[in-house]
């Protein structure tokens, strides 16, 4: 018939498979027993091994573009004494020897800024990260992101940054600049849009944040709008916050940086001219924030008054907020040049670029509930 032909004259047996794979006219298609299961769902789904081989891929490309820019990869701890770098709950676990408990790390922030302080003047870390929170299609309690942090660079800088790393993966990993995703294409390719969050909810609200002066004109606002505010959201910037997140971000579909930020929901930012606010942006594509980016905080005396700040609202019943720590701030005492520092997700990058809907499809070993 002209095909190749084999002709054994020795067979080995490997190993036995005792079960059945699911049938190849239907395949494995359950989302929870392919995520249960990886192993069935890399045998028997194409777009599963297409995922598996594609991420390794974009976080070559990342390391590669930050390598080129003379950035250093390191590597800090996972087990932390104190909670800090970001606002989430934790995991905590026990140290036996020390008879001590330690948090999982909720940022890899401090440490990397230890490290400028160092001389160290251009770092990054791609790393895991565990938040005790909810799961859901864009969340995993354990999940990967990379920090950037960069000397003599402040917000605009980090931005232009992060913009040409995410077009480059983009590019590299899929061809083009411009991915489809779900219903939409999303443009990496123009500049990305910049937009002050006061401005944003100003274009959907028709309320400027920056004329109301007191709590109790921001909560009357916040009610005729049925916005619930917990016992520890009493300023103006913690009603403007939940104004942005309630009626804003789910409509920047395209790659948008929302930056100046109300300063109580930014405990590790540069303070702009206007001290109510922050040189802090977020981006967000398709709804979801992809990357958070501050001109860092290097002033030791304003730092210890933010992780004040974070007491008491950890007293009031915030459950994310940070803890004091001393350490990080002596460190800052000895001096931290000006500094643009950016988070990145990388489980959201990822999605974005291999067109998935849920978190779990890009994660090997998803977190998952009891049968």
């Amino acid at each position: 018939t002209g095909e190749l032909t084999i002709k054994a004259q020795k067979f080995i047996h490997l190993t036995k498979c005792l079960h059945p794979l699911p049938e190849k006219f239907h395949g494995l298609t359950d989302v929870e027993e392919r995520s249960r299961r990886r192993y069935l769902d890399l045998i028997m789904n194409e777009e599963a091994r297409k995922v598996a081989f594609m991420r390794p891929q974009i976080i070559r490309s990342i390391q590669h573009f930050l390598d080129s820019k003379g950035f250093t990869e390191v590597e800090t701890s996972i087990l932390s004494p104190i909670l800090g770098g970001a606002s989430a709950r934790p995991f905590i676990t026990h140290h036996n020897t020390l008879d001590k408990d330690f948090y999982l790390r909720i940022a890899t922030e401090l440490n990397l800024k230890r490290l400028l302080v160092g001389g160290m003047e251009r770092v990054y870390e791609i790393g895991r990260l565990f938040r005790n929170e909810g799961m859901d299609a864009s969340h995993n309690p354990e999940f990967t992101t990379i920090e950037i942090y960069q000397a003599y660079s402040d917000l605009r800088g980090i931005g232009d940054l992060t913009e040409k790393l995410i077009r480059n993966a983009a590019k590299e990993v899929t061809g083009s600049a411009i991915v489809k995703y779900g219903d939409h294409e999303i443009n990496f390719k123009d500049p990305f849009k910049w937009i002050s969050m006061n401005d944003l909810i100003k274009e959907k609200c028709g309320i400027d944040f920056k004329e109301v002066k007191t709590y109790e004109e921001a909560k009357k606002l916040a009610d005729e709008r049925d916005l619930h505010l917990d016992k520890f959201k009493n300023t103006v910037g913690y009603v403007m916050n939940e104004f942005f997140e309630e009626f804003c971000q789910d409509d920047l579909i395209q790659p948008t940086f929302v930056y100046e930020y109300p300063i109580e929901v930014s405990p590790l930012t540069k303070k702009e001219k206007d001290p109510r606010f922050v040189q802090r942006f977020e981006l967000f594509v398709n709804g979801k924030e992809l990357a958070n980016a501050y001109t860092e905080l290097n002033d030791p005396l304003d730092q210890e008054e933010r992780f004040l700040a974070q007491l008491e609202a950890k007293k009031l019943g915030d459950e994310e907020a940070s803890e004091m720590d001393k350490d990080f701030v002596e460190a800052l005492e000895y001096g931290m040049p000006p500094t643009g520092g950016v988070g990145m997700g990388i489980d959201r990058l990822v999605m974005l670029l291999t067109n998935q809907a849920q978190i779990r499809e890009v994660i090997l070993f998803p977190t998952m509930r009891d049968r």
